[in-house]
């Protein structure tokens, strides 16, 4: 088998900045503050580990990068930048499940090969997948969605990773009524489990073993709130109350922070 060439990853769709570099047996990992100041931080942050590791962006093989569900400016992010960088130094990309990495994270940390993760979406809601680790890595079950946490947690059995366990702990705590009944046996739950750099690193390279590099345009986001039925009355009224409609999405800024990174890209170390 042909050595797995260095890699870089990044997530930014949840509150925390997941960052990592492998090269060899070697790696690098960071989590650092996202939100508001996410964007300033990232590029300094990816470039300071290369620098750390002695290595080039062109001497990476791809760069990996969680494609969400999550925070639509976070997930947004993630994309622009990691198509700069690869349109820059001429890399494929990887695109990585981030509910998935949130799925490896708990396994690492010992929970059964499979389970449900379940990740706060705000506005009430929660996104949510399924899947089952096996010989040739991760297989999806049930696809991300937009769910209902109560909901949720009446239909998911087994295993649940993520924060939805601590958000939403009251329909969680309904459910856990039920625990010892043949519809809800006690299950371990993990919720601390978050898309880390090193579930970022163990998916990007099962994905490059699995020949699934793209081209930097493909670099897209996983947006799932569009997804879900939400034309009754009481929904499109209760989004209202809490917020006024949201504008078209405006890929204007996207495309120009792209070519900034390229920029910066082609100029960096």
């Amino acid at each position: 088998m042909n050595p797995i060439p260095p890699l870089l990853v990044l997530d930014t769709a949840t509150e925390t900045l997941h960052l990592g570099l492998v090269a060899g047996d070697r790696r690098w990992l960071r989590a650092l503050p996202g939100g508001a100041q996410a964007s300033a931080a990232l590029l300094p942050a990816l470039f300071g580990l290369l620098a750390e590791a002695g290595l080039s962006l062109r001497e990476l093989g791809a760069i990996g990068f969680g494609r969400g569900p999550g925070a639509f400016t976070g997930v947004r992010t993630a994309c622009a930048v990691t198509q700069g960088l690869a349109y820059g130094a001429d890399l494929p990309v990887l695109s990585l499940d981030t509910l998935m990495a949130v799925a490896e994270d708990a396994r690492s940390e010992g929970a059964a090969d499979t389970l449900w993760v379940a990740v706060d979406a705000r506005m009430g809601e929660v996104y949510a997948a399924q899947y089952r680790h096996g010989d040739m890595g991760w297989a999806t079950l049930s696809p991300p969605v937009l769910h209902d946490p109560a909901a949720l947690a009446r239909a998911a059995d087994g295993e649940v990773a993520g924060n939805s366990l601590i958000a939403h702990a009251a329909a969680w705590a309904d459910r856990a009524e039920g625990a010892g009944s043949a519809t809800f046996p006690p299950a371990p739950r993990w919720p601390g489990a978050m898309p880390r750099a090193a579930a970022l690193l163990s998916l990007a390279q099962a994905a490059w073993r699995r020949g699934e590099q793209l081209d930097a345009a493909q670099a897209l986001p996983c947006y799932v709130r569009d997804k879900v039925a939400q034309t009754t009355a009481e929904r499109l009224a209760e989004r209202a109350a809490r917020r006024p409609a949201d504008p078209p999405a405006d890929r204007t800024a996207d495309l120009t922070a792209a070519r900034e990174v390229e920029r910066l890209a082609r100029s960096g170390p």
